[in-house]
């Protein structure tokens, strides 16, 4: 038994969801989201909550939690949203926002330059970059490919990391004192 498949979904009063056939489509302030749920797996809407419950196959055990997790995240996208928070480190490097790209300086003999996705809003203050978006997954893929362009390094800590995230350092050449 799935024991995050067998949570219900709360529904926000601002949050309106309409299930039809295999199809879930969630709308909310910040937007509307859809998915189409896998044959193997129910969803069932009562008032303002939402339960995933799996017809008894072969496959459906292993789609149960994960379909109620994808609906769960739809439902808070739409309501609350997602974001993530880079950070930049090294002399000279900077990134900016330029019509729908951003662009990045990362120590490279020419800029770097992301298209930003329609769905997600990119915003740089300083030395740290933005991302947000209603979907979970596309915000979590634009910020883990803006930091694909120059991870940190674990020498002098220059590169690209989450705000919080935890760079395990080395120590390098030490001069003997002999």
């Amino acid at each position: 038994m799935s024991r995050i498949g067998k949570q219900p979904i709360f529904i926000p009063d601002n949050v309106e969801v309409t299930i039809k056939g295999d199809q879930v489509l969630v709308k909310g302030p910040k937007g509307e989201l859809g998915m189409e749920v896998h044959p193997a797996i129910g969803v069932e809407k009562d008032d303002k909550i939402i339960t995933v419950k799996p017809k008894h196959d072969k496959n459906s055990s292993a789609l149960w939690g994960l379909t109620r997790s994808l609906v769960s995240n739809m439902v808070k996208g739409v309501s609350e949203g997602y974001a993530k928070r880079l950070e930049i480190e090294g002399v000279g490097y900077r990134a900016q926002v330029e019509g729908s790209n951003l662009v990045m300086q990362l120590g490279f003999s020419h800029p770097i330059e992301f298209p930003i996705p329609d769905n997600v809003s990119v915003s740089v203050e300083g030395n740290a970059i933005d991302i947000s978006g209603i979907d979970k997954q596309l915000v979590g893929q634009v910020s883990a490919k803006i930091r694909s362009y120059k991870k940190p390094e674990p020498y002098k800590g220059k590169g690209i990391h989450y705000k919080g995230e935890h760079i395990r350092r080395k120590t390098g050449k030490k001069a003997s004192t002999a």
